[in-house]
């Protein structure tokens, strides 16, 4: 009956992929920070974008600005016979209007013309840029600067969609090593919860965090190994797309499957819901109607 053993495969399912996408979430954000993702995909940006690969030129002074990176003019100066090292201190975030202010500073080197400065860039292409925002701004160094920002913005927002797709494939591949690891198998357990329901009667709602308590309720769940390693036949095929299965569902991320288990523990616990106000009317209406023509025929 839908109210039985549809509820609770479906609360099995979510839970299992809920815990799961945070599990990788997490794992993510601690990759980023310990490798510094951010951080160094928007120094590779600000490098396509000042036209310095090499990070030894423009890029490399404009990161020893401090409205960009309060703590890199030292770190710069030290390692400035590096031979184009990255600094060892490198924001993850810069604000347009301080990108702006710091590049135009960084161009001008102390009182020259803002036109001049233009001119002696080095890079044609990133000279031309800045001449077309120059002209653009009619001179005006606040709108200049303006101009800087909104190109800043640009090419971050196209800097943030491939940062997007990359931690998408990453979230794919770690939610797929442990779906391996922990034999995470969405056919295997979407058999066993078909057949045995109760196994997920015990989740009660969605988890908050990673607890201990989140983590007995995920291994009450048909997950693990029960012998290793597997026999590669058929058998272990139907296991593979299994693991497939289950490191896609990550890709929804947690709040999408707690959302969804939440609505399905609320639906388990409400159950069937009585007949509207509205629909016990309809059903008087058929009646009273009939001792009304009752009443007629008998004064008739």
């Amino acid at each position: 009956m839908f109210g039985s053993t549809v509820l609770e495969v479906a609360i099995g399912l979510a839970f299992c992929y809920g815990t799961l996408a945070l599990v990788v979430s997490t794992l993510q954000e601690a990759l980023a920070a310990a490798f510094s993702l951010r951080a160094g995909m928007l120094q590779e940006g600000i490098k396509r974008m000042l036209a310095d690969p090499r990070f030894d030129a423009l890029a490399r002074m404009l990161y020893a600005h401090p409205l960009v990176n309060p703590q890199g003019a030292a770190t710069v100066r030290d390692g400035a016979a590096g031979g184009g090292r990255p600094p060892g201190s490198r924001p993850s975030y810069i604000d347009p209007r301080h990108f702006a202010m710091a590049l135009v500073d960084t161009i001008r080197h102390g009182e020259m013309s803002v036109g001049a400065a233009i001119a002696g860039v080095d890079d044609p292409q990133l000279r031309r840029t800045l001449q077309a925002l120059y002209a653009h701004a009619g001179g005006d160094l606040q709108r200049f600067q303006d101009c800087i920002a909104d190109w800043f913005d640009s090419a971050m927002e196209r800097l943030s969609g491939v940062y997007k797709r990359r931690q998408l494939l990453v979230s794919w591949l770690l939610a797929l090593l442990l779906a391996i690891l922990f034999n995470i198998d969405s056919i295997h357990l979407f058999r066993t919860l078909w057949q045995h329901p109760v196994l997920a009667a015990q989740i009660g709602a969605a988890p908050g965090a990673l607890d201990t308590a989140t983590l007995q309720q995920l291994w009450a769940l048909p997950i693990g190994w029960n012998s290793f390693p597997p026999t590669l036949d058929a058998r272990f095929a139907l296991q593979a797309a299994g693991w497939l299965v289950t490191a896609s569902t990550t890709l929804f991320g947690a709040p999408f499957w707690f959302d969804l288990l939440q609505r399905a523990i609320n639906l388990r616990s409400t159950g069937a819901k009585p007949a509207s106000s509205q629909a016990a009317a309809d059903e008087r209406v058929p009646r009273v109607v009939a001792e009304v023509h009752a009443v007629h025929e008998a004064q008739a």
